[in-house]
């Protein structure tokens, strides 16, 4: 699926009454509605960022992967960027 900007009727980006981190929420004119949490969005905008100003990357891949040592506060789940083959 190809969500192009004319598809979106809207987006929203809060922090919901009791929660402490924002969600993102995209409706489609279609109907369709995404929410996304912040960890999500900040790594859609960490790879977007990425590959934007990277004077030679066109590509990046993360993978969902549980990492039972992290930071306090942090996700056990995490997207984490793949080294490229070769």
């Amino acid at each position: 699926m190809i969500v192009r900007n004319e598809d979106i009727e809207e987006l929203i980006a809060e922090i919901p009454e009791g929660h402490k981190h924002i969600r993102l929420t995209m409706r489609l004119k279609d109907g369709s509605e995404f929410t996304f949490q912040e960890a999500s969005v900040a790594n859609l905008v960490r790879a977007y960022i990425d590959i934007k100003t990277h004077p030679v990357k066109r590509r990046i891949r993360m993978v969902n992967k549980m990492l039972p040592k992290r930071k306090e506060g942090y996700a056990e789940w995490q997207l984490i960027e793949e080294e490229p083959e070769g």
